[in-house]
């Protein structure tokens, strides 16, 4: 019998207090493209986009909260919390092991995500750059990356 690795795997990625809805319409766009289960954001609603040429936001489970703590408390059960951020504690993504089951949440690209979001997030990951990327270009290589054939934890 053959095992499928990617058996009861899921993943959503999304935004906190995204700055300009043209991002996450890219981002959408790049989640529907490489196999996420659903999009979200936090504080900043989505509208449609023209960069959202899919209408992902239709295509796939879109979730909004209005506060970080509304959204950790309906995390999927679980599903860890992977924070992307420039920080001193982030891992390297090139060597991380994506979880299985979980929940990618970026910030936006001048203030990065809140204080708490930091520290509830089960894991943090960061490329090997000086400076910040785009929101949507920073999302859409975190879940190229899942797309790889790398262990998963």
């Amino acid at each position: 019998m053959k095992v499928d690795n990617f058996t009861n795997e899921f993943f959503g990625i999304g935004i906190q207090n995204g700055k300009t809805p043209e991002n996450l319409g890219v981002l959408w766009r790049s989640a529907q493209n490489l196999g996420a289960s659903f999009i979200f954001t936090i504080g900043n609603r989505y509208a449609k986009q023209a960069s959202d040429t899919h209408n992902a936001v239709k295509a796939m489970p879109y979730f909004h909260y209005d506060t970080f703590t509304d959204f950790y408390n309906h995390l999927p059960k679980g599903a860890r919390l992977v924070g992307v951020e420039m920080h001193a504690t982030s891992a390297s993504l090139e060597t991380f092991e994506h979880p299985r089951r979980c929940v990618y949440l970026l910030g936006a690209e001048d203030h990065g995500l809140s204080k708490e979001a930091i520290e509830k997030s089960h894991f943090l990951v960061q490329f090997p750059s000086e400076m910040s990327l785009n929101v949507a270009v920073a999302g859409s290589i975190v879940l190229y990356d899942r797309t790889r054939t790398k262990p998963r934890s």
